[in-house]
């Protein structure tokens, strides 16, 4: 019988004591890691391939939704949020949610997860678990737009060469659309991530950055010329040479930089 791989992850040792003592008496599932922060859960997943993570929702460094977005939704575990959230924050994100638990975590509500997980895992194709994920983000974007006053990104995680780093913000001098990916223009870097533009654009500071067209986003700042083009588009020339061209569709982004 082929087991469940497990991974869990929480930043409190007996919240991961608690979850090991109850997988240890499933004959079907075998606990291959644990992990006490969002980028130790990044590697682990890269390196052991868990089918099913206990993944807690607040923990230092990254948390549990940063760990879900720095997956993307190419071949995803099944995910089971541990979390301290009350009833009403959990129902924002559970129709996609692949289950969650709720601490202190209660036995039979343990095994009903374990139920659902055991029936998803056999009945899902690869495909449909993509899709399940999607939704997941999906959900998860809408939960933290409706909480107060969602954060704006300071950095990204960059997974590359089987090496996670971080990017301050501050130090993208543009980007642009690369297949299903966004490419990172920081100084004489580039780095990809797994996001789209738009998803970029609604992360970071409307006022240090500005959209020039569908697939390239520049930091003001980095702005040395504009050149008037044909058809209200233009010619961006960035301080290190580099030429980009606005569309006359995001004319009125550059327009405002121009009335200050």
């Amino acid at each position: 019988m082929e087991k469940i791989r497990a991974l869990i992850v929480d930043d409190e040792p007996i919240a991961r004591r608690g979850i090991r003592q109850q997988l240890k008496i499933e004959p079907d599932v075998e606990i291959v890691g644990e992990c006490a922060n969002g980028l130790e859960a990044i590697a682990a997943i890269e390196s052991q391939k868990p089918d099913l993570i206990f993944l807690d929702v607040q923990m230092p460094l990254l948390d549990g939704f940063g760990v879900v977005e720095a997956l993307g939704a190419e071949n995803p575990p099944a995910v089971v949020f541990v979390t301290a959230y009350d009833e009403h924050a959990i129902r924002a994100f559970e129709v996609n949610a692949l289950d969650y638990l709720l601490k202190p975590i209660d036995f039979e509500r343990f095994q009903k997860t374990l139920a659902r997980v055991r029936e998803q895992l056999k009945g899902l194709k690869a495909k449909q678990l993509d899709h399940k994920l999607s939704a997941l983000l999906r959900s998860l974007d809408e939960f933290k737009s409706t909480e107060a006053q969602t954060a704006l990104l300071d950095r990204v995680v960059i997974k590359e060469q089987g090496r996670i780093s971080f990017l301050s913000v501050d130090e993208i001098d543009w980007l642009c659309a690369q297949g299903n990916y966004v490419q990172l223009h920081a100084g004489s870097e580039t780095h990809l991530l797994r996001e789209t533009v738009d998803g970029m654009e609604s992360k970071l500071a409307p006022g240090k950055f500005v959209r020039l067209r569908r697939s390239t986003i520049v930091r003001t700042e980095r702005i040395k010329e504009l050149h008037p083009l044909f058809n209200g588009e233009y010619a961006v020339i960035l301080k290190d040479g580099t030429q980009l061209q606005s569309t006359r569709r995001y004319r009125k982004n550059l327009d405002a930089l121009l009335r200050g």
